[in-house]
């Protein structure tokens, strides 16, 4: 009687034992950060930049941005209803994307182009192929591709000098446009953005500020590299990619970007000017689109710092970080494979 009863209860134990093995898919190793806590966190970063560019170029640079960020959220929920998939948009992914978009379009540019952009970059670019986490390419730059082959006009003569929206107050209608020191620089080099712009410390003082003519995400420099910054230290990116792209920019051109030969280029002013700090921190870092190695990352960042140099000197746009993310995009599961991290155990190697 005793034998059985320990037999029964050892059956019980063993009914109610946890697998040894339990077999799923990747991840196996959580952070606990969600999708909505990113998003939300990239939004609150770039929230200071938002609000300096609102403030430097007035209340039509505010109407592209609300536009924007409708628009991409109206269609993808638009999309995921008509595509039966869960309507996802609190998690604030379009909101990114949105934000984003208007970020890299000039502060002037007609309303009515924002819808148009943003059906490409979230029906086309993401919903199409499968939704958040499938797009091979980055959703917002090719929404600005598209409307820079659509609307070439206005995509490169809707530059605001924001001086005519602080000193006059004026609205969009009466601001005055004004070309940006990248397209200064490309036609007439460094003497044609000096005689723009005041020389010396107080035009770096400007460009760090945000007070030249520039896309809502070129010109605050210094809050947009705070953002980054504060991203960096919530783990939300690392330093990779930034590092990489920053730093391969400024070498080549340091060594090329000069007028008089080697090394007489000036770096400092290819940082500050054009993408470089929302390129670097906001979309070259997307998850999605992006490795995930830390040497991946790192060959990400040099092949877009190299790209975006070689557009700036030698190529037709005087701005490239939008074409050389885009360019590199399709090269990330080239990078996962060739970085791949090595196998704790593995078959063993021929002997010769």
């Amino acid at each position: 009687m005793a034998a059985e009863s320990v037999n029964n209860s050892v059956g019980a134990e063993t009914k109610t034992a946890p697998p040894i093995l339990t077999v799923s898919v990747s991840p196996h190793i959580h952070s606990g950060k969600t999708t909505a806590g990113i998003m939300w966190t990239v939004i609150l970063s770039l929230a200071p930049a938002l609000a300096a560019n609102i403030y430097f170029f007035g209340s039509h640079a505010a109407a592209v941005l609300l536009t924007s960020v409708l628009s991409c959220v109206m269609i993808e929920a638009a999309c995921q209803k008509l595509l039966k998939r869960p309507v996802r948009v609190s998690d604030g992914s379009a909101v990114v994307t949105g934000i984003l978009l208007a970020m890299v379009v000039p502060p002037g540019v007609p309303l009515y182009i924002m819808p148009l952009a943003a059906v490409m970059s979230i029906f086309v670019v993401k919903e199409l192929v499968g939704g958040l986490g499938f797009n091979v390419f980055n959703p917002a730059l090719v929404g600005r591709a598209f409307l820079v082959a659509c609307f070439p006009v206005a995509m490169t003569t809707a530059y605001i000098d924001p001086m005519s929206w602080l000193e006059a107050g004026a609205g969009a209608a009466d601001a005055l446009s004004a070309a940006t020191p990248l397209t200064l620089l490309k036609h007439g080099g460094m003497e044609a953005v000096f005689q723009h712009y005041p020389s010396g410390a107080q035009f770096y003082f400007d460009l760090v500020l945000g007070l030249r003519p520039g896309s809502l995400g070129e010109t605050p420099a210094l809050l947009l590299a705070l953002g980054g910054i504060f991203l960096l230290l919530r783990g939300i990116i690392t330093w990779h990619i930034p590092v990489a792209m920053m730093a391969t920019v400024a070498l080549f051109t340091w060594m090329f970007g000069g007028d008089t030969g080697l090394f007489s280029g000036n770096p400092l002013f290819h940082l500050l000017n054009g993408g470089i700090m929302l390129g670097a921190f906001y979309m070259a870092t997307d998850y999605v689109t992006s490795p995930t190695t830390g040497k991946g990352k790192l060959a990400f960042g040099i092949g877009v710092g190299l790209l975006t140099t070689i557009i700036r000197l030698k190529g037709g746009y005087p701005e490239g970080v939008a074409y050389a993310i885009l360019l590199m995009n399709p090269l990330t599961p080239c990078f996962e494979r060739w970085f791949a991290p090595k196998r704790f155990a593995g078959p063993p190697k021929a002997k010769a």
